[in-house]
This record gives structure tokens, C-alpha cells and sequence, in this order.
């Protein structure tokens, strides 16, 4: 289920492996500023993040993604990262369908694994000159450990961790490889089709949705989260309460006293499988006793099929052929009439 890590293994360096990254040269913040020798503008830039501020003082070369999504934003700009941290789905190079146009014939990443925290070694080995964390639950203490090998643009400053949106991570990346520009038109280009389904879809106004999954019950992605930011971005609105069920979190389990927030307009369900994952849902009295389930207002996406692998990564790359199967769904569920059923997608 692609729910993202909510408990991360503890990870801690040997004192070995700490005199290995001391030796790999000072690469952190407090690097002075430097003038790019490729002849690239824009440099050196400073990033503000959870932990302080990140200098880039040239154009980077040899990128790694801590961060579990934003190889995209690195594609969609040109550039192809030395590492990526496979986040789920066993694709090469961590590189996901809608991203393969943009690799194209180039080298795929090294792919680093998340299972039991940052493998920082492996990191090292790659001698990177930029680490991207944006998407990621990064602690000070990793924070500190990447930064001695490159510096490191950790998740944003008072945001929760896996919080980041589509627009402030493909933005923050441009500016962090010197494409700014680029960065900003992508976002403007795409925030366009945004504006686009809100206009064609008066309907999404103000009507509440969520994107749920399965997990130990019933679990919520809130207002913070990506998947929220999505519903919002066309129009819909979060069910009142759910910020205070998710509080610092991207999102919570619901107590049984709490299905009521699960009652919305239209309802994305991310499942393990299809049949067996919608029966579970559907088959539980209390749920089956709301409006959205009597209606059918339920869009029911297995979480590792494209569909929703997108939603799950929620970048520049994967969200154009997203709107393209999710907006039609969503505008049969919110009609509120059975008889218009919402097709599988």
C-alpha cells in the first residue's frame, strides 16, 4: 500500500563512516560562494529549509534524490540524477512511465532502497555535489550526515515532512540547478490546466472530498498532503475537522467516531488490490450506512497501477496523464447519481 514511510527505522553513523564523509571535502553550507565554471548563471543560490539554509555555490553535476519524487522535477528540467531512492513499484532507475520520455536514452540512476532508512554510505560512494530531500522525512541528525557529503536541500521550513507541494518542489529544485526559469514556467504552464478543470467544473466548487486508504482502518490524507493539495488545486474543498484529526502529520487513521469525515462529495480510494480492497470498504457496515457509499460517490484506484503510482507521486511529470483519467471519475462521483457509475481507472 502506498502510503509513505510512517515509521522510519533510526538510522545512525559509525564513527568510521562519519571520518569517511570528513574526508570526502567540505562540501556543506557554510561553504564560501564560488563563481560556476561551466559558465551557468545564477549562482551560487542559498535555499532555506527545515534545518537552515543550503548554498549552492555552482551548477550541480552529479545529483542524488533522498527525496522520493523529485527525479521528476530533475527530468521534466533536463537532467538526469547520478541516484534516486526507489520509494515503490521495482521500476528502473526509479524512473516511472510518464518520466521515460524525458530520460530517454540517457544512463538510469543508481537506485538506493528506503526500507531501513538513508543508506548513506551508498550516498557517499556516488560523490554527489547536490542532495535533493524535499520529499522526505529527513531528521536534523541525517540532515547533518548528508550535508557532509554535498550540500542538501531538505524538506521546507515549516511544512510537515512529505508535505511539499508539486509547484514549491519543481520550483525549488530549478532554483537549486540553476533553471529557474524553466522550473517556473513548467509550474505556470501546468497551475494553467488547474485553472482550466476549476472553470470547467463548477461542481468541484467548494465540494468536499479526501483520498483514503485502507491502513490500519481508515487512513486520511489531509490538507498538507499532497493528495489533499491535489483536490484543492481543482476546487474541492477538506471535510471540516479533518485538520484537527491529522494535526502535524500529512495525515491520520480515523477513530470509528470519526467516519463521518469520511461523507463527502467524492472519495478517492487508494487499495492493494481492486476487487478484494473495494469489497473490504464496502463491506463495512458503519461506511456503508454514508451518503458517499449509498450514492456511490467512490472512486476505487489500486495504488501501484499507473493511476496510482501518479497519485502517490503527485509531480510535473505524472500529474498531465493523472488529470486526464482522475477529472471524468471525479465529475460522475460528485453528480451524486448511482445510475452514472464511476468506471475503474
Amino acid at each position: 500500500m502506498r502510503l509513505f514511510p510512517i515509521r522510519r527505522a533510526a538510522v545512525a553513523a559509525a564513527a568510521g563512516f562519519l571520518v569517511l564523509l570528513a574526508a570526502c571535502g567540505p562540501n556543506n553550507d557554510n561553504d564560501g560562494g564560488g563563481s560556476d565554471s561551466s559558465g551557468a548563471s545564477g549562482f551560487p543560490v542559498s535555499i532555506e529549509n527545515k534545518f537552515g539554509t543550503t548554498t549552492i555555490n555552482s551548477e550541480p553535476k552529479r545529483i542524488v534524490t533522498v527525496g522520493l519524487v523529485e527525479q521528476d522535477a530533475l527530468l521534466a528540467l533536463g537532467i538526469v540524477p547520478v541516484g534516486t531512492t526507489e520509494w515503490f513499484g521495482g521500476k528502473p532507475g526509479a524512473i516511472w512511465p510518464w518520466a521515460e520520455d524525458e530520460l530517454g536514452s540517457a544512463a538510469k540512476p543508481e537506485v538506493l532502497t528506503f526500507t531501513d532508512g538513508i543508506q548513506f554510505e551508498k550516498i557517499a560512494a556516488l560523490k554527489p555535489d547536490l542532495i535533493l530531500a524535499l520529499y522526505s522525512g529527513v531528521t536534523a541528525e541525517d540532515y547533518a550526515t548528508l550535508s557532509k557529503m554535498a550540500p542538501t536541500v531538505a524538506q521546507p521550513k515549516g511544512q510537515v515532512d512529505y508535505g511539499v507541494s508539486w509547484q514549491e518542489a519543481t520550483k525549488t529544485v530549478g532554483l537549486a540547478v540553476g533553471k529557474k526559469a524553466q522550473a517556473e514556467k513548467l509550474v505556470a504552464d501546468l497551475d494553467a490546466r488547474f485553472a482550466q478543470i476549476r472553470k470547467d467544473n463548477p461542481e468541484f466548487a467548494n465540494a468536499t472530498s479526501v483520498m483514503a486508504t485502507t491502513y490500519e482502518g481508515y487512513w486520511v490524507y489531509g490538507a498538507q498532503d499532497p493528495r489533499g493539495r491535489l483536490l484543492q488545486d481543482m476546487g474541492f474543498t477538506m471535510p471540516a475537522g479533518l485538520d484537527a484529526v491529522t494535526g502535524t502529520e500529512f495525515g491520520a487513521n480515523l477513530s470509528k467516531e470519526r467516519v463521518d469525515l469520511l461523507d463527502v462529495k467524492a472519495i478517492v480510494w487508494l487499495l492493494d488490490t481492486y476487487d478484494e480492497g473495494k469489497a473490504k470498504v464496502k463491506g463495512d457496515p458503519l461506511y456503508n450506512k454514508l451518503k458517499v457509499s449509498t450514492d456511490e460517490r467512490e472512486i476505487f484506484v489500486v495504488s501501484e497501477d499507473l493511476v496510482g503510482a501518479s497519485i502517490s507521486f503527485i509531480s510535473v511529470l505524472s500529474l498531465p496523464q493523472l488529470l486526464d483519467k482522475l477529472v471524468p471519475q471525479l465529475k460522475l462521483a460528485v453528480d451524486g447519481n448511482p445510475a452514472t457509475a464511476v468506471q475503474r481507472i
